[in-house]
């Protein structure tokens, strides 16, 4: 039987390549393997190359995302369950563990498991051992884990949100990947990739990039990593072909600030739209604004100042914007901008004494009556 061929990883950076060395030395050796890396790193890549460059790269290679289910539902999909373990358990149900046996288990987000799921890992871990939800028997597997997070896990073992002596059993060999930004060289070559990847699946040909395209890829910071750039990638292509495809002019792909940012767009809502989500974001002259965060419009990017900054000014301006543009909505009424702000009341009333909003100035603030008496 020929062997199956490992996940394509495309990059030459130096940390990348180390990366893929530790794999293919890691891979020979059946134990546990924790990988970590920030979402969009390619962890779920690198657990089946982990699998298919070992012995068991002919045995099943079982997935299971531990964030995507409940506590109650990791537990049967993990170890199966008996009939009539639960509401609903008609009949017997296999486990990933038992599906997964002389093969290899990759457990996604390993860290947002519960305390009891991690308790049951630990001895199938340690032992090979488990029983269904709702079983007695206690039945045998022989499963190479492969563990993948993107959170610190030492620290949440010692913060005791992460059982420890699991974490020791999971850690055999740990590989970290790099994010993206920490490999610049690969940024062009992954574009590459995706772009003729669909250009193929749209039975066209890849237009290439642009000089400005390619210089605007190397500059983004890529939070989401190789995912944010295949699908950064890929939208920019598609657009560009279907353009030319209607008659616009032929040339290299381009990229503009709502391709490296779908969300990119001026009638995107604000950040907090606490009410009236279905108003307008322009407004008719004259009418109360729709919110007060939306006239705290930023300074526009060519007026930024380049000297020095007087951060706790720029915050009073801030709030005084807010406060009155609340005030305005609300028609004066104190506790209702309170609340349009998210603030208790408390907190509005001690902003408007700090900047003397409703008295005089030079003037003190009355204290109020003292409560009658509870009798």
């Amino acid at each position: 039987m020929a062997s199956p061929s490992p996940p394509e990883l495309i990059g030459q950076s130096p940390t990348w390549l180390e990366s893929l060395e530790r794999v293919s030395l890691a891979a020979q050796v059946e134990r546990p393997i924790l990988v970590i890396g920030e979402r969009g790193t390619g962890k779920e890549l690198i657990a089946e190359r982990l699998h298919y460059l070992s012995p068991r790269w002919d045995k099943p290679f079982v997935k299971v995302n531990c964030g995507a289910l409940s506590d109650d539902l990791l537990d049967s999909e993990l170890f199966g369950h008996e009939q009539g373990a639960f509401t609903g358990a008609t009949k017997r149900r296999q486990g990933r563990f038992e599906q997964a046996d002389t093969g290899t288990l990759f457990l996604d987000e390993i860290a947002t498991a519960s305390t009891e799921v991690q308790e049951k890992l630990l001895r199938v871990v340690e032992y090979g051992e488990f029983q269904r939800l709702g079983g007695e028997d206690t039945l045998t597997c022989d499963v190479r884990i492969v563990a993948a997070t993107n959170v610190d896990l030492p620290a949440r073992a010692a913060e005791g949100r992460f059982r420890a002596d699991l974490l020791d059993r999971l850690a055999f060999d740990v590989i970290t990947l790099a994010p993206l930004r920490a490999r610049p060289e690969d940024i062009i070559l992954l574009a590459e990739h995706f772009g003729q990847r669909i250009a193929r699946e749209l039975e066209g040909d890849f237009p290439g990039w642009s000089r400005e395209a390619l210089e605007a890829m190397c500059r983004h910071a890529w939070p989401g990593n190789v995912r944010e750039l295949r699908n950064t990638a890929e939208r920019a292509t598609f657009r560009t072909m279907a353009a030319q495809a209607n008659g616009a002019p032929l040339g290299p792909v381009t990229i503009t600030p709502d391709l490296l940012d779908p969300f990119h767009s001026p009638w995107r809502p604000p950040k907090d739209l606490s009410e009236d989500v279905t108003q307008p974001r322009a407004s008719a002259p004259n009418s109360p604004p729709a919110s007060a965060a939306a006239e705290v419009k930023p300074a526009p990017a060519e007026e930024a100042e380049t000297g020095p900054v007087d951060f706790n000014a720029c915050i009073e301006a801030l709030e005084k914007k807010m406060i009155e543009a609340a005030l305005t909505h609300c028609r004066g009424h104190q506790r209702k901008a309170a609340d349009h702000l998210g603030l208790s009341y408390h907190q509005m009333r001690g902003l408007l004494r700090k900047y003397n909003y409703g008295r005089e100035p030079g003037t003190e603030e009355s204290s109020p009556p003292p409560a009658e008496p509870v009798r």
